[in-house]
């Protein structure tokens, strides 16, 4: 129990971190957990495809073999799953009508992930694992939850660069995830050393995006026109 209490804490904690920052209109619970309980049950897919495209190159090894498991394996499949569930589970809801939702929603999917994956780390290695994992891979997955949402509340709303914001909501949080993942298992010293930079940038960046998202919520902007016959609608 105390190691599944370690596992899911720091995600609750993020989570409600999230939350609480939306000083507008704050989203239905349901809502979140549905998108907490959706990113969960994606691990099981995303885990099979990854383990696939492992065995796809085993040529690789070294800086490069990082960085394959980093940008592709990794990066690129749980961005592009999680952004998918969001976009699909999220964007024609009606409850979707600011700029900072998209960041609950996403940060409600990628900690969702992020809970079933620590549980299995955490069980398959220890308290100290747990305790890492509380102040690195956790806040990492709400990071990229954040860059991911703050450009599909761009999108939701700026209309005349849609298309460009949707590509940057899987572009930008793939290139941090597969970032964050290389440097780690890259496994070099040089490399390891510009980690802590970069989480600080990563934290930076992230963080800065959530101000301005959360200083947006004070002029509301008003829902899509209701659609008949669509449940997410009123």
């Amino acid at each position: 129990m105390s190691l599944l209490l370690l596992s899911l804490a720091p995600v609750f904690i993020l989570l409600a971190y999230v939350y609480m920052r939306d000083k507008y209109e704050k989203e239905p619970l349901r809502l979140l957990f549905e998108g907490v309980f959706a990113g969960g049950i994606l691990l099981f897919p995303v885990a099979a495809i990854e383990q696939g495209l492992s065995t796809i190159v085993p040529a690789f090894q070294g800086i490069g073999m990082a960085a394959y498991d980093g940008f592709v394996v990794a990066g690129f499949t749980e961005e592009v799953f999680k952004f998918l569930v969001l976009f699909f589970l999220f964007w024609r809801n009606r409850n979707f009508n600011e700029r900072y939702d998209g960041i609950v929603y996403a940060v409600s999917v990628s900690l969702g992930f992020a809970a079933v994956e620590n549980i299995f780390y955490v069980y398959k290695g220890s308290y100290q694992v747990g305790l890492l994992r509380a102040f690195t891979a956790v806040p990492a997955h709400m990071i990229f939850g954040i860059l991911m949402g703050y450009y599909l509340g761009m999108a939701k709303f700026q209309t005349d660069r849609r298309r460009g914001f949707l590509w940057k909501a899987i572009l930008v949080p793939w290139l941090f995830h597969g970032t964050y993942d290389f440097l780690l298992l890259s496994k070099h010293l040089l490399f390891l050393l510009v980690f802590i930079p970069f989480l600080f940038i990563m934290w930076r960046t992230g963080l800065k995006r959530m101000k301005l998202h959360v200083d947006s919520s004070f002029f509301r902007i008003a829902p899509p026109p209701p659609q008949p016959g669509h449940d997410n609608y009123e």
